[in-house]
């Protein structure tokens, strides 16, 4: 203070005000590692940065320290003073510079006793020999020394391997699956499979309680879904009980064989590591080793009715004579499991009943979903089956109109066609002269013979034909005198009606050919009987048009109905 100018007295006293009472000597360095700027240091000792400053000489003996139980790897410390609120102090950031130079040192010290010490471990796994409790033999003088993983599964399972390096022992899991894999290469006898402790491949290999490798948090979970008891240990490297308390109690067959019975979850670590010294924290441990039972348990008088059981810590056992295999073997036995015991059994009993009532209300809503959807479906298909059907129906309906609608088209057309050839008998016929004399094979047994004068065209042989197509019942004096659609009164009027209605002979609905050899006389308008080839004496075949006509009376196709059909 002495030496203090007033600008840094000014902050020292800034500084003060904003923590409290507090070691001067340590404000000040803080101070000058940040050159005296208030707010730098005031982030320094709130987490809010990590600077490099001097490590303080001593600190306040009158404040309480309480673990902050945050996610970071690094712990910190709340410093507590009476009548103030709690604040919040990163100590490793301050004492971080001068101890990072100290650990590096102390790893290349350690890496020829890190070599040794692997040797001599391997050397007695071999042999099945415990590791002697000397300070170079285990791993932990020199891993104490190195940054830990964030990662509290891979903690776990690193504290367990050093925990079976050191007493020789392996986890009961473990042992279990060596044991069933021994017991089929031994051949098919299984008896070393179901005894207790697990039979591995040596008899005098001691067992290991389960550890289970997640979080503390995660144990207290299980405890609340579960209904199980928890098992913490913890242990500190640094204690001289360490290495008795680990191979006599925990690798104890019959403690390890009452933990496995009652379906315990053991969790433990060295408070070396951060989530280890985080529960010691949360269960108040004082003195190393240290077990704690915990459990799911009704709350205390007082509380509403209905609420909730809550995890419970049932007992501490801290130091060596409290944490002998006896001792906790007799605990067990005698007052944790006949007091626990009981409402674990009423819980499980609740949590089986529910699991049952979960899943019948599951099947009941599968079943009700399965029903459901069998009935969409079924009215689905109903719906579409009466769709179809209507579908159908109205698609026959829709045939049915439309051949009747043919039909009398068809009809229409051939009662005109009828009319036409009934008007050309009366009106257009030839009368019979010298000149071509034709025989004309109707279809069926039909056959007439008419001679034509050597002017006459196609069109006069063809109305010919034609008009024998009339049924016999239909008297020559009822035909029509006028044609039934247009002005025809002679052939040459007929040509014209026929090329301005229809695409040529296809009006006629047949053709003519001669027999043998055969020579198709198709129609055309205006053309002599001799330009045509015709002979005096000929005999010529009619052929009825098979193809399908249009609506306008035209053939789509050529197929005609030969003498033969």
């Amino acid at each position: 203070m002495d030496g203090l100018q007033g600008p840094q007295i000014e902050a020292l006293q800034q500084l003060q005000s904003i923590l409290g009472p507090h070691d001067t000597e340590f404000v000040v360095s803080v101070l000058e590692s940040v050159s005296w700027d208030v707010q730098k240091a005031t982030d320094l000792l709130f987490d809010n940065e990590t600077p490099k400053v001097i490590a303080p000489t001593r600190t306040t003996p009158m404040e309480q320290l309480e673990l902050d139980d945050n996610e970071d790897s690094s712990p910190t410390i709340r410093h507590s003073h009476r009548g103030q609120g709690v604040r919040t102090f990163n100590y490793l950031a301050v004492y971080g510079h001068s101890r990072s130079n100290w650990s590096f040192l102390w790893s290349l010290l350690a890496v020829p006793l890190h070599l040794v010490s692997g040797v001599l471990r391997f050397v007695f796994n071999v042999l099945r020999i415990p590791i002697p409790s000397l300070p170079f033999m285990t791993t932990n003088s020199y891993h104490s020394h190195r940054p830990t993983s964030p990662d509290s599964r891979s903690i776990t399972q690193r504290w367990v391997q050093q925990l079976e390096e050191e007493t020789g022992a392996c986890s009961a899991k473990r042992s279990m699956a060596n044991a069933v894999t021994t017991g089929f290469e031994a051949g098919p006898s299984t008896a070393r499979r179901h005894t207790y402790p697990p039979a591995a491949s040596d008899d005098n290999q001691k067992i290991l309680p389960d550890f289970f490798d997640g979080t503390y948090e995660e144990v207290l979970d299980i405890c609340q879904r579960e209904g199980r008891i928890a098992c913490v240990v913890l242990v500190s490297a640094e204690h001289d009980d360490d290495a008795d308390f680990k191979r006599s109690t925990l690798t104890d067959a019959a403690f390890v064989k009452i933990l496995l019975d009652n379906d315990f979850i053991v969790w433990g670590g060295d408070i070396r590591d951060k989530a280890a010294w985080d529960a010691s924290q949360k269960l108040q441990a004082t003195t190393y080793p240290f077990v704690a039972f915990l459990a799911l348990q009704p709350r205390r008088h007082g509380a509403p009715s209905g609420a909730s059981p809550v995890v419970t810590t049932l007992s501490r056992h801290q130091g060596r004579a409290a944490t002998t295999a006896s001792v906790l073997i007799d605990h067990l036995n005698t007052q944790l499991l006949p007091r626990v015991t009981p409402f674990l059994v009423r819980f499980k009993t609740m949590l089986q009943d529910r699991d049952r009532d979960r899943r019948i209300r599951e099947e009941q809503d599968r079943a009700f979903r399965e029903t459901a959807r069998r009935d969409r479906e079924a009215i689905e298909m109903r719906v579409r089956q009466e769709k179809e059907e209507e579908e159908r129906v109205r698609q026959h309906a829709e045939d049915v109109k439309r051949k009747q609608e043919d039909s009398a088209r068809q009809k229409h057309q051939a009662g005109i066609r009828m009319e036409w050839r009934k008007f050309m008998r009366n009106r257009l016929l030839l009368p019979e002269a010298r000149g071509l004399r034709l025989a004309v094979k109707l279809p069926g047994n039909g056959r007439v013979v008419r001679s034509f004068p050597p002017s006459a065209t196609l069109t006069a042989l063809y109305a010919f034909v034609d008009s024998q197509l009339i049924p016999s019942t239909s008297r020559p004096e009822d035909d029509p005198s006028q044609a039934p659609d247009g002005v025809v009164n002679d052939i040459p009027q007929l040509d014209s009606y026929i090329q301005s209605r229809t695409a040529g002979h296809a009006w006629w609905g047949f053709t003519l050919a001669s027999a043998y050899p055969r020579r198709e006389f198709r129609w055309k308008a205006d053309v002599s009987l001799t330009e045509t080839g015709l002979r005096d004496g000929e005999q010529i075949v009619m052929e009825l048009i098979t193809g399908r006509e249009s609506s306008n009376g035209q053939i789509s196709d050529d197929e005609y109905e030969s003498e033969s059909d």
